[in-house]
């Protein structure tokens, strides 16, 4: 899957047992809001979990689309078929290496050359959503892994990184098959919207796993390269990095300071499931305190907490630069602290039973 800042790829097998602990280890229904890269969506599908999940992004969506919603026996011929003939494509320039290879380094321009040509192609395609969203997230994750940044997209590095003169090599991605608890879906939309609606839609789920943005950095931001990838409206851009103009406009509450924790509490109140599991971070806008109290109020009783210590994002390493490449301050640590909130009608089994983090 592609470098995702905020994944949990480490915390996703304790979340998936936090989730068996609540179903006294039977496979359940579970809604994924704030999807990412559905790491946890595939993590817990993989052990026969129905998944509902839900993003406001194209990237997200297509990624749960992937993950989630399409299954193997259903897609895997043609996705292999077709990807044999995307492979076999001559490099095109277009768009893409003119933005994000030219204007901007994210790739280098032999492979913008083959994205251009690809993505060309699978919008030509008229196929099922759910395999162009299957062949979408190969060419992703193949951009991914020739990619010269340090993980986002709000810069690109100075001198072309290593992997970036690879050639761009389309894989299957791992589709799984079928859930034993049932197909999955995947939502594109406002998560406090898809609350509801999941409610409604599937009203027996045994977990609504919540994993929002804790500070002031937009994962549309962070990832607008993908997002354009996925998109293909081939935007206007701005800045060094090439934003889409979007990124001015749409704006999330759970990257405002003064709106967060209302959110939060609006999400916590509102999503219809026996049991909540809420991931943060202790470096997020709203405290471990505040989380508490509200799902303390919402299930009459606190949460059991999960704490898990993992190295900050890589950039914290590089240290913090201004336009010029010039290093201008010092990050003031390289760990942070994850918390996992377990709450709700179940929860009693994880005190008798703790899950190590």
């Amino acid at each position: 899957m592609i470098k995702y800042i905020g994944s949990k790829r480490r915390l996703a097998p304790t979340i998936v047992r936090s989730c068996l602990a609540l179903t006294g280890g039977r496979p359940g229904v579970a809604l994924d809001l704030f999807s990412g890269t559905s790491r946890v969506g595939h993590a817990l599908k993989r052990e026969g979990w129905r998944v509902l999940a839900c993003d406001s992004n194209a990237y997200a969506h297509a990624l749960a689309s992937c993950y989630v919603q399409a299954d193997r026996e259903r897609v895997l011929a043609d996705a292999e078929r077709l990807l044999g003939e995307l492979r076999a494509l001559p490099p095109e320039p277009g768009y893409f290496t003119e933005t994000f290879c030219e204007r901007s380094r994210f790739v280098h321009p032999e492979n913008g050359a083959l994205i251009d040509a690809i993505r060309e192609r699978i919008a030509q395609l008229s196929i099922d959503p759910l395999l162009e969203k299957v062949l979408l997230v190969s060419l992703m994750e193949a951009a991914d892994r020739v990619d010269s940044t340090t993980g986002v997209q709000m810069a690109y590095l100075k001198s072309w990184a290593p992997r970036a003169h690879k050639r761009l090599e389309l894989r299957l991605p791992d589709v799984l098959p079928r859930a034993s608890r049932g197909p999955g879906l995947a939502f594109q939309g406002d998560v406090l919207d898809a609350a509801e609606w999941f409610g409604a839609f599937a009203p027996d789920a045994d977990v609504a796993y919540l994993d929002p943005p804790y500070n002031q950095h937009s994962y549309l931001g962070n990832y607008h390269v993908w997002e354009t990838l996925v998109r293909w409206d081939k935007p206007e851009v701005y800045g060094v990095a090439c934003k889409r103009v979007d990124c001015k406009v749409r704006k999330s509450r759970f990257n405002s300071r003064p709106r967060i924790a209302e959110a939060v509490r609006e999400l916590i109140d509102g999503v219809r499931a026996r049991n909540i599991i809420l991931s943060f971070n202790d470096e997020g806008m709203v405290s471990r305190e505040q989380i508490e109290s509200m799902l303390g109020e919402r299930f009459g009783e606190a949460p059991v907490v999960l704490e898990h210590e993992d190295n900050r994002y890589v950039g914290a390493k590089i240290g913090i630069h201004n336009p010029s490449g010039e290093r201008v301050g010092r990050v003031g640590r390289l760990r942070n602290r994850e918390y996992l909130f377990v709450a709700g009608k179940d929860a009693a089994r994880l005190r008798e039973h703790p899950v190590a983090a």
